[in-house]
């Protein structure tokens, strides 16, 4: 490991860890040049995973896109930006989890619906209504009476 200092390559690691969520480890290492001290982490390199958009398209999986969908639906709501983190976490593992390298947008929709609708229901709706795109008024008013069937009001997201 290149010290970040000297740029020596004569390092050694004076302490390893696991991270607290564990997909990472952590080590203090020392320079034998400089006797600097610095940190380095050490992550399990992710196979690529591709999306099929509902248009036959192939795309990257981007977290970030993701997280930005809910971070809207979830506007003016009382859901934490930890919350929203953790079903993007929860969404990207299940998919990874399927050990296939290229995932349907509708999986990663349905995933992610799932987590919202026991969080918060108006979110669930907000997410919904964008990502199936509803063509009119009666298949919105399907989707709330679906809901409302299911009998899952929450502090956060009761529907009326």
């Amino acid at each position: 490991m290149k010290c970040p200092f000297c740029s020596s390559t004569d390092t050694k690691v004076t302490d390893s860890r696991d991270t607290d969520d564990g997909t990472s480890v952590r080590r203090r290492r020392q320079c034998l040049y400089c006797d600097r001290r610095f940190t380095t982490y050490e992550t399990v390199e992710k196979a690529p995973l591709r999306v099929i958009k509902k248009n036959g398209a192939h795309e990257m999986f981007d977290r970030n896109k993701l997280r930005n969908g809910l971070i809207r639906a979830c506007e003016k709501r009382s859901i934490s930006s930890n919350q929203i983190e953790d079903i993007v976490n929860y969404v990207e593992r299940a998919i990874r989890n399927e050990l296939k390298q290229e995932v349907p947008t509708e999986v990663i929709g349905n995933l992610a619906m799932q987590e919202l609708r026991k969080l918060d229901q108006v979110a669930y709706v907000r997410f919904a209504s964008v990502y199936r795109e509803f063509k009119d008024l009666d298949s919105f008013m399907n989707e709330l009476e679906n809901l409302k069937k299911s009998g899952k009001n929450n502090k956060t997201g009761e529907l009326l």
